[in-house]
């Protein structure tokens, strides 16, 4: 099966993770999307609720879309989230799939800074989402490998595909807002109906979460 990998704390989960999935799923013809929570993310000091908070939120979205199933392979690590090692644990508990590992303008342009970033490119495919306000120096070093890998989706319709080194260009209906400022909505009890899933903001207000 070809399967989208979309990483990150969720910190909550929010129409700027789902819309795109949905739309790499949608134009790359994926047969699933797996929705993965970070418990140690390299990049961030810290997260804002608990790792059973924000798998709990994941189960519930995962619950309205059957286009995802939640991954829960590194929520229970104890060591930082690289997501090389995930990839490289992924692809050898699963051969015979093909990973799309999702990811937004912002993240593939700081990609250089990721742990060991040149072997995601022998473990999966990079499905890119652009967002609104992100361009690339074009000398960069991303740019070139944009250059270099991209790829159409029809591409992946001939029998002899690469499986894996790709980056395919998506158009998403992003959401511009980050976690941070729906946090900072929800410590002022605003209204994010334009944001969060009904579900998510009803599980936020059970819990009294980022009060």
């Amino acid at each position: 099966m070809r399967i989208g990998i979309l990483g990150g704390t969720f910190d909550p989960i929010h129409l700027g993770h789902i819309n795109p999935a949905l739309d790499v799923k949608q134009q790359l013809n994926l047969d699933q999307v797996w929705l993965m929570p970070n418990h140690i993310p390299p990049h961030k000091n810290s997260t804002m609720v608990s790792s059973y908070h924000r798998l709990e939120m994941v189960k519930l979205v995962c619950q309205q879309y059957p286009q995802f199933e939640l991954c829960d392979i590194e929520i229970d690590r104890d060591t930082p989230s690289y997501s090389v090692t995930t990839l490289t644990l992924l692809t050898q508990q699963y051969p015979e799939h093909e990973f799309f590992f999702i990811m937004g303008m912002d993240s593939f342009i700081q990609l250089p800074l990721w742990h060991r970033w040149q072997s995601l490119f022998s473990l999966c495919h990079i499905a890119l989402c652009q967002r609104p306000g992100w361009t690339m120096d074009a000398q960069s070093e991303m740019a070139k490998q944009l250059l270099f890998r991209h790829a159409q989706a029809s591409e992946l319709t001939l029998k002899n595909h690469a499986t894996h080194g790709k980056i395919f260009s998506v158009n998403s209906q992003l959401v511009n807002i980050s976690s941070t400022e729906i946090r900072q909505q929800l410590a002022q009890n605003t209204d994010t109906s334009k944001v969060l899933l009904p579900s998510t903001r009803q599980y936020i207000d059970q819990h009294q979460l980022y009060q």
